[in-house]
């Protein structure tokens, strides 16, 4: 699936400007490069279910922007489609159930990245790489 996507990325990008695509990290961890290749420099390391936006492709490498417009290359092999989304700001109370009325479980900081299980109208159903749950407002992420 990954090739056939970075062939699909590259073959749209080919033609002219390409849409970002909305991903997301599948490994538990992934270096971020500089360019497309294992010999770039690793700019940072980024945890599972962080979303990304895939901007471009070269090979089996994808160039993205993340939720603070950061861009660098990640590997094919490391992402797939999950729907995801990570916290805006700092102080996000996570909920025990889809709003204001329902218990404030944690705060959250900034950056963390969560997989979507459900939605309920602007409430989001979260699950955190470590198996942590819970309901967040879709306003607090992107």
């Amino acid at each position: 699936m990954a090739v056939a996507l970075a062939l699909l990325l590259t073959a749209t990008h080919a033609g002219g400007a390409a849409a970002a695509e909305r991903m997301a990290i599948s490994a538990s961890e992934a270096n971020v490069r500089s360019g497309p290749g294992p010999t770039h420099d690793v700019l940072w390391k980024i945890e599972r279910y962080h979303p990304i936006e895939v901007i471009e492709a070269s090979g089996p490498w994808m160039r993205f922007k993340d939720f603070e417009g950061d861009a660098g290359w990640v590997h094919n092999s490391l992402v797939d489609k999950t729907p995801t989304v990570i916290t805006k700001q700092n102080g996000v109370q996570l909920r025990a159930g889809p709003g204001t009325d329902h218990a404030a479980l944690i705060k959250l900081d900034k950056g963390v990245p969560f997989k979507v299980l459900k939605r309920e109208g602007r409430w989001i159903h979260i699950e955190h790489a470590d198996g942590d749950k819970g309901w967040i407002h879709d306003s607090l992420v992107w």
